[in-house]
């Protein structure tokens, strides 16, 4: 039960830290940093399909498999974002 609370705690200040962190960007540095958090999610999503992979109980699968569906989305969106904004500077014809 200890390690549940403390995995909870860890996980709470995580979000609050990270929510903390995104609304202090401003919107120019966004759109570039984007492109950085690609390679960070992609550690994510090795990190989260070791977690889906393990056999050690269902609810670890179960968030392993949350995780791998967040973490895909978030590299996905950022791929888009950074696409979108590489065409911005596109000479058009």
């Amino acid at each position: 039960m200890d390690v549940l609370v403390a995995a909870l705690t860890v996980f709470a200040l995580a979000v609050f830290v990270g929510f903390e962190i995104i609304t202090k960007i401003p919107p120019t540095l966004h759109t570039p940093l984007m492109s950085g958090s690609n390679a960070i999610s992609g550690i994510t999503l090795i990190g989260a399909l070791l977690s889906a992979g393990s056999e050690h109980s269902a609810l670890a699968t179960y968030l392993g498999l949350a995780a791998v569906i967040f973490a895909t989305i978030n590299v996905v969106g950022g791929f888009m974002v950074t696409h979108r904004m590489l065409g911005m500077f596109r000479r058009r014809d």
